[in-house]
């Protein structure tokens, strides 16, 4: 359905040019801001990601490393290298490479079900 609707593709042509590829003051690549927008994650939240992230390790990338950050159900990862430095000594710039997300299992804790709380609470003692 979504292949064949004008709509569809005119809107996430739309999502698409609405994304800032200097976002938060790093650089987004392209292949980036492309699967942000396939993968229905906002820019803001992969910044945030970037920025703030539960954990971190190195990528399979020489010099990058992905960032890791749960949002209720979902994880998502960003991966990010820093350029290098200019001859000026500029420090290098962020460059956000690519951004994804996967469900997080387990981690939920179950929900009691409705009757079965009112009965531990009636029946308490």
């Amino acid at each position: 359905f979504a292949k064949n609707n004008p709509r569809v593709k005119s809107s996430k042509l739309i999502y698409f040019f609405l994304m800032d590829k200097d976002f938060g003051g790093v650089i987004w690549t392209k292949h980036a801001l492309d699967k942000l927008n396939e993968r229905g994650i906002s820019q803001s939240d992969a910044w945030a990601t970037w920025r703030n992230p539960e954990q971190s390790k190195k990528a399979r990338v020489p010099g990058a490393w992905v960032y890791y950050k749960t949002y209720g159900s979902q994880k998502i990862e960003v991966v990010a290298k820093k350029n290098p430095s200019t001859s000026s000594g500029q420090a290098g710039e962020w460059v956000i490479l690519s951004v994804w997300s996967r469900p997080v299992y387990g981690k939920q804790g179950k929900i009691e079900p409705f009757w079965k709380f009112l009965m531990r609470k009636i029946f308490r003692g």
